[in-house]
């Protein structure tokens, strides 16, 4: 029995081999309505009006692994696809096929995880976006699942990840006209830094910190004569001495034993 290409409706050639990645039923399919907002599609749209529940397949993720025709004489090449089809549950009949060739083939609904947005295509090439979902939760995950590890050998993972690269780098961070940013360098009542204590181990440090030599004798003697300080009186002299006595006599006081007035 020949493989068909649900993609295509063409026979695959006969060394194609053939897997299942996923497959669960069953799987309501919904018309939804165009998207009218960037965020994502809303499945609550789709199941408030039951009109909407067009059909109920059974989904499977199919990877398919084959080789090119050869061409002038030479080999074929290796080729590797992922598709996810609907199917009639009871007797296999394709009701429709999206091609997995990249992560926005399927996207999942922004009001629930059990929901998703498929884009579905002919073997003409005509596109349609149809909605499905999982009666169990479960299921949803797991499909989740089973695309990630259909990217990672389609190498989509790797395109992901350098167009979100590409995006970031892409951003502009300047200021847009009228635009101000504003720095907090601290309060005004912080605590100011206490200076240091010079070190003791430097000996130019310790040159300028150094404490005065005292001063000498006689170095007293010629602050006293410059009048620096406090100089002292000068002695006093014999006839002060004696004008001195002759006054305490006169006052009544005699003269001690050892000439001292008492």
């Amino acid at each position: 029995m020949d493989l068909i290409d649900p993609a295509t409706g063409k026979p695959l050639p006969e060394d194609a081999i053939r897997r299942d990645l996923f497959i669960d039923e069953p799987v309501h399919v919904y018309q939804i309505p165009p998207l009218t907002s960037m965020k994502g599609h809303n499945a609550k749209s789709w199941t408030d009006d039951p009109s909407r529940n067009i059909f109920t397949a059974r989904l499977r993720v199919v990877e398919t692994a084959f080789e090119s025709p050869a061409s002038d004489g030479g080999q074929g090449q290796p080729k590797l696809k992922v598709d996810l089809v609907l199917e009639d549950p009871y007797d296999g009949k394709l009701f429709a096929a999206a091609p997995y060739t990249n992560s926005s083939v399927v996207e999942p609904a922004v009001d629930s995880t059990r929901f998703f947005a498929l884009t579905v295509r002919d073997p003409q090439g005509h596109k349609a976006v149809l909605g499905i979902g999982f009666e169990d939760r479960s299921k949803a995950i797991d499909l989740g699942i089973a695309l990630q590890g259909a990217r990672r050998v389609l190498g989509l993972e790797s395109a992901c990840a350098d167009a979100s690269e590409a995006k970031q780098e892409s951003k502009d961070y300047s200021l847009k006209e009228g635009q101000t940013i504003t720095v907090n360098i601290g309060s005004k009542s912080g605590r100011r830094r206490q200076p240091e204590p010079p070190s003791t181990s430097d000996p130019a440090t310790l040159q300028s910190f150094a404490l005065p030599p005292p001063p000498s004798a006689g170095s007293g003697l010629a602050m006293a004569q410059q009048g620096a300080g406090f100089p002292l009186p000068p002695p006093p002299s014999a006839k002060d001495v004696k004008r001195k006595r002759q006054s305490l006599r006169d006052l009544g006081f005699n003269d001690g034993k050892n000439g001292e007035f008492a």
